[in-house]
């Protein structure tokens, strides 16, 4: 299961000193249990991962303002921690692929324009997951839908 993984890694970088997948996992688990706090629930791998993509789309938001800033000592962290994450998760689908998934979501879903986007969204959520940023999703829905 996922969870022990994520706990073997944070032993792991501890031991390695690796200060930032430490930090990174650290971050992931500490929200893993706030959602079984919280929803009285022992989260699924499932959601385990979208925890962690979570993580790393919260990451990525804030390297944008790191750079902004020439921040270069927090990007460096931010990206050694986005890297460490990303390894948790599903390959991710190139444009391609995830625009083949898109198409055949606004299909099935009988969407035909922007007002249709909600309902998109949400099955695209279900059926691509963790594969691929939200926001690209939204990209190619809005993209595709034009």
């Amino acid at each position: 299961m996922l969870k022990e993984k994520l706990l073997q890694d944070l032993k792991e970088a501890m031991k390695n000193k690796d200060v930032n997948k430490k930090n990174a996992v650290q971050m992931v688990r500490t929200a893993i249990l706030q959602v079984e706090k919280d929803k009285g629930i022992e989260v699924t791998d499932e959601q385990i991962l979208n925890i962690v993509a979570k993580e790393v789309k919260i990451r990525k938001d804030s390297l944008a303002e790191y750079e902004k800033a020439n921040r270069d000592d927090l990007i460096e962290k931010v990206t050694e921690e986005i890297a460490a994450l990303e390894e948790y998760l599903p390959k991710q689908l190139n444009d391609e692929e995830l625009n083949e998934e898109i198409k055949k979501i606004i299909t099935a879903v009988g969407a035909t324009s922007m007002k249709d986007m909600g309902n998109i969204m949400k099955e695209a959520k279900k059926v691509i997951g963790a594969r691929a940023d939200g926001k690209r999703i939204n990209e190619i829905v809005k993209s595709l839908l034009a």
